[in-house]
């Protein structure tokens, strides 16, 4: 199960390396962790601040563990861009073309899950849903901006 690197696709703004990094990946609960790796070794490389890179790795981590347990997703594909100077654009592309809505979870004191999206509201600028035209699933999307 190894990920496929992309450079090419388009939804981030630039399809240059430089700029911007997919990654595709089976929807297996392993595959967050090698997102998680992968996005942040690629952010190191961009040598983003430290803070801005970890709230990226984050928001990739609960955005691929959304995709991966919560639709009927074979693949996904996980992408971040350099917007400008410290700022990022992070996207998590799935395959569910069921026209679902994303979970919506009010979790207790002693609930162990359902605070993905809470963290994402919270830490990123922005965030969203849109229909994904590279897959024809969700395509769920985040903005981080350098706090310093």
């Amino acid at each position: 199960m190894s990920p496929h690197t992309t450079p090419s696709l388009r939804p981030l703004g630039s399809t240059s390396p430089d700029t911007a990094h997919w990654l595709e990946l089976p929807a297996h609960r392993t595959s967050v962790k090698v997102a998680r790796n992968t996005m942040g070794e690629r952010l190191t490389a961009w040598r983003l601040p430290d803070e801005l890179r970890a709230d990226a790795v984050l928001l990739v981590s609960e955005l691929a563990t959304n995709a991966v347990l919560h639709t009927v997703s074979t693949r996904i594909l996980c992408g971040v861009g350099l917007m400008t100077e410290g700022s990022l654009r992070l996207e998590v592309h799935d395959q569910d073309r069921t026209g679902r809505l994303l979970p919506r979870c009010d979790p207790g004191p002693d609930d162990e899950n359902g605070r993905g999206l809470l963290l994402v509201q919270h830490i990123a600028d922005t965030w969203g849903v849109d229909r994904s035209a590279l897959t024809g699933g969700n395509a769920v999307w985040a903005t981080l901006t350098d706090k310093v």
